[in-house]
């Protein structure tokens, strides 16, 4: 029998706290399983020996899904049971694994990281539209939210160790293996520990919506992220346009169903539709400012991986702790506060950024990174709770997808659109007459290739040319990073004062 919701402000008990440690597993997976190929890239290269176009594929096909299907999974979720959809996904995602692990072609592994990335997509939203209706009370539900958050950005953190250490002793395929256990302890524990809930008067599912869904999603994050790989042109452009003009049928088709994929009425309340674009100006400065993280201290100040990778471990942490701490300051200060409070920290961060040089300053630099990332954790937790707490408990599954589908819009527009800028800025400082010629101005990498093949004072003038544009670029990039998030702390006082009442 289905479990409907509870009165309002329920407290809940010992199995919703052990069920919540059972849905941040799939969390973890998720975040994981976005960062953890590109270790095996070179490995699964030298084996399977893709061209250029299959490479591609084979690492973006799993983000190009999973965005597009968020929509669709968290309404199948309200109409056949969450926890039965997380279940089937888990299922689904573990056996998926194990065909990515021992593929044997290119085109086994792009059919197997499609397939991942749908399984994928059925995760997040009945995850987080599960926690929408274990927690009841409101400042339950916050901290758990916080949690959930939280799972994700150790997720990112602890990929690419166990990457490497599974890379270490194992071949490529070794890193998806590390999928199954995990799925098949969410499969003996969930039934065990987590309730269902669906929308008892949902309707049937309406496949065109679906399809406009996915159709509308794939082509704007596919042009979005053909931007950020090979510049402005036609073919990125028509992608964009075509996909905001089947998500137009799609809202239209929405406005005259019955029942529809999604209530777009969710969108007239102030706080869900508030939250959703804060979150979505967060994602994109987070995003996009991580473009240049990597490049500067391994290119720029010469650290390598291992050394580079230990000095942005601590941003996982900051994170981590600022998701789960975030509710608890909603005891002394209102939600608006904390989250105006959070973004100005962050422009603050990217303030000091915008002084770094290509000088010895790691010190610097990690202050305005821990700062920006400090000041960007809070703002994750709390606007996706202002979001699931202004669904009402049987369309969670819907604002789940939409919440989730934000996140990919907004990490996907800020790595197209910053990182532009950033190369932009950076080739403007490396003039084709200048040290290294054109091919050091393609990207600072190629110019530190370039400087190390041809060596001596030659290679020595490169290198001191390539270093400063490109810490140019980055100050560049950071002050609109800055500006940005002074913006999004502006629309949160104007569109948030009412958001307190409205969770």
């Amino acid at each position: 029998m289905v479990e409907n919701a509870a009165s309002v402000g329920q407290k809940a008990g010992r199995r919703e706290w052990i069920g919540l440690a059972v849905i941040a597993l799939p969390c973890l997976l998720y975040s994981m399983d976005l960062t953890v190929l590109i270790l095996a890239v070179p490995h699964l290269v030298a084996d399977l020996n893709p061209s250029a176009t299959q490479l591609l594929w084979i690492v973006d096909i799993y983000g190009f899904l999973l965005a597009g299907a968020l929509i669709t999974m968290g309404t199948l979720g309200d109409r056949v049971g969450r926890r039965r959809l997380l279940l089937i996904g888990a299922a689904a995602f573990g056996a998926v694994s194990i065909l990515a692990a021992f593929s044997v072609s290119a085109e086994m592994l792009i059919a197997s990281r499609a397939l991942l990335g749908l399984s994928a997509a059925t995760l997040a939203p009945s995850t987080l539209s599960l926690i929408r209706n274990m927690f009841l009370d409101a400042k339950q539900r916050s901290f758990a939210i916080g949690l959930w958050v939280a799972s994700f950005s150790a997720g990112g953190a602890v990929g690419p160790l166990l990457g490497g250490l599974m890379l270490e002793h194992f071949w490529w395929g070794s890193v998806f293996l590390l999928n199954a256990p995990v799925m098949l302890l969410i499969l003996v524990l969930g039934p065990i520990l987590l309730p269902e809930f669906r929308d008892p008067h949902a309707g049937r599912l309406d496949l065109l919506s679906a399809g406009l869904s996915l159709v509308a999603v794939l082509a704007v994050i596919f042009g979005i992220k053909r931007i950020a790989e090979l510049g402005l042109g036609w073919p990125q452009l028509a992608a964009i346009a075509g996909g905001l003009a089947v998500g137009a049928v799609f809202v239209w088709r929405q406005l005259r169903l019955e029942d529809p994929l999604f209530g777009v009425s969710l969108f007239r309340q102030r706080a869900f539709s508030g939250a959703l674009a804060i979150n979505i100006l967060a994602i994109f400065v987070a995003f996009g400012s991580f473009l240049f993280v990597a490049q500067y201290l391994q290119l720029v100040l010469g650290l390598g991986p291992l050394e580079a990778g230990l000095w942005t471990a601590p941003s996982g942490l900051v994170f981590g702790a600022g998701s789960i701490l975030a509710p608890q300051l909603l005891k002394w200060i209102a939600r608006v506060h904390v989250i105006v409070g959070s973004l100005t920290v962050s422009a603050i961060g990217f303030v000091l950024l915008t002084q770094v040089s290509a000088a010895d300053q790691h010190a610097l630099f990690m202050t305005g990174f821990l700062l920006f990332c400090l000041g960007m954790a809070p703002v994750g937790t709390l606007t996706t709770d202002l979001v699931m707490g202004s669904a009402p408990p049987e369309r969670a599954g819907a604002a789940s997808g939409i919440s989730e589908t934000s996140f990919e819009f907004g990490g996907a527009i800020g790595i197209a659109v910053l990182g532009s800028i950033l190369n932009a800025v950076y080739r403007a400082g490396m003039s084709n007459d200048g040290p290294g010629g054109e091919v050091a101005r393609e990207s600072l990498a190629d110019a530190v290739g370039l400087a190390g093949e041809v060596g001596g004072e030659a290679g020595a003038a490169i290198l001191v040319a390539a270093r400063e544009a490109f810490t140019q670029s980055l100050n560049v990039t950071a002050t609109i990073c800055a500006v940005i998030a002074l913006v999004a702390a502006l629309l949160a006082s104007f569109l948030l004062r009412r958001a307190r009442a409205a969770a």
